[in-house]
């Protein structure tokens, strides 16, 4: 009996984030992860599961990777400052990878069918806590004065969100940074 080749299980998950992340999750077959990762499908199967479990660990990955500006965004002291932050990184991340534009959460849940259920709802849960989070910052710059009173911090929140969403979409589509910073621009003018 041969023996299995032996392969870095970070550096497979890190070829199958990138190609989860440049054709969406039911868009990557599991021939791509084969030929991405040099890894068989048994090897693949042995250490990270089923595709929806090997893209549950990717998307684990992405966030680690490349999600931290958001974390850091929310310790900002300004609540302009905070959008901005999210905005400048979410145009950074949707289209400084050559080969993976735009996001990957948005990548993998727009064609999403009923089989891929599971992977969509994931995706929804990921989205609402991170506008749970900038809504419970953007409420603290409420409460501390450094929103007028009439900002909705929920409303706020998912308008960023939707924003950086669409920014997503626009990124995949091969608008260049500029033309996102440019959106970006726009939307903090109006900011209060």
């Amino acid at each position: 009996m041969g023996r299995q080749r032996e392969f870095s299980p970070e550096e497979a998950l890190d070829a199958a984030l990138t190609e989860f992340w440049s054709k969406g999750y039911e868009g990557t077959s599991y021939a791509d992860l084969s030929a991405a990762t040099g890894v068989a499908r048994p090897g693949l199967y042995s250490v990270f599961g089923n595709k929806e479990e090997l893209f549950f660990k990717a998307l684990d990955r992405y966030e680690t990777l490349y999600m931290g500006f958001m974390t850091h965004a929310l310790t900002l002291p300004k609540a302009k400052a905070v959008i901005e932050a999210i905005l400048v990184g979410s145009i950074n991340l949707q289209t400084t990878q050559e080969t993976a534009k735009g996001c990957l959460g948005i990548n993998g849940a727009i064609a999403c069918t009923e089989p891929s259920e599971p992977v969509r709802q994931e995706l929804i849960r990921r989205r609402i806590l991170s506008e749970k989070a900038l809504a419970v910052r953007l409420q603290q710059a409420k409460d501390d004065g450094d929103l007028p009173s009439n900002v909705m911090p929920k409303d706020l929140a998912r308008f960023v969100m939707t924003v950086t969403q669409g920014m997503a979409v626009q990124a995949k589509a091969g608008v260049s940074k500029a033309e996102l910073r440019r959106v970006a621009d726009m939307m903090l003018a109006q900011l209060p």
